[in-house]
């Protein structure tokens, strides 16, 4: 099933307001470097699910996904204020993954390349169990008659 453009436009929107927003400033100290990766609305447009990511330790992180929290009601008005929308979607804000996919990505990538030189280590010193060829080869009538 196709995505509703509007619910996409109204995203994106949502998502400048809040970056804007974000960017000026709140006057929540727990606020840290806080990201808007994505936000989804849903088809019906009444709800609104931003996604963040915040640079720094898991401290930080809680202590900025608190702060985002506080400041829903005030997000909401400002988003309501800058769309053209009969209604004003809820808001909720979820901690997006991407830093610990990447990470964990990054650290199966190391292990497979650690793997890799192993194996061609381990393939540079090796020899062959019989023949190099072992393969049988169709016979060439000039060496039977050679041989005759």
């Amino acid at each position: 099933m196709g995505e509703n453009p509007r619910a996409r436009r109204m995203a994106d929107r949502i998502k400048q307001i809040i970056a804007t927003r974000l960017e000026k400033g709140l006057r929540d100290p727990r606020l840290g470097f806080v990201t808007i990766t994505d936000v989804r609305v849903t088809g019906d447009l009444q709800h609104a699910s931003i996604f963040f990511t915040v640079y720094g330790t898991d401290d930080e992180r809680s202590d900025s996904a608190k702060a985002l929290e506080s400041a829903k009601g005030m997000l909401r008005s400002e988003v309501g204020r800058n769309i053209t929308a009969r209604i004003t979607p809820s808001l909720e804000f979820i901690a997006d993954a991407i830093p610990e996919n990447a990470k964990h990505i990054e650290d199966l990538l190391n292990e497979a390349k650690q793997r890799d030189t192993q194996v061609a280590d381990l393939a540079a010193s090796s020899s062959y169990a019989g023949d190099e060829d072992p393969y049988i080869k169709p016979r060439d009538d000039d060496e039977d008659a050679e041989r005759a």
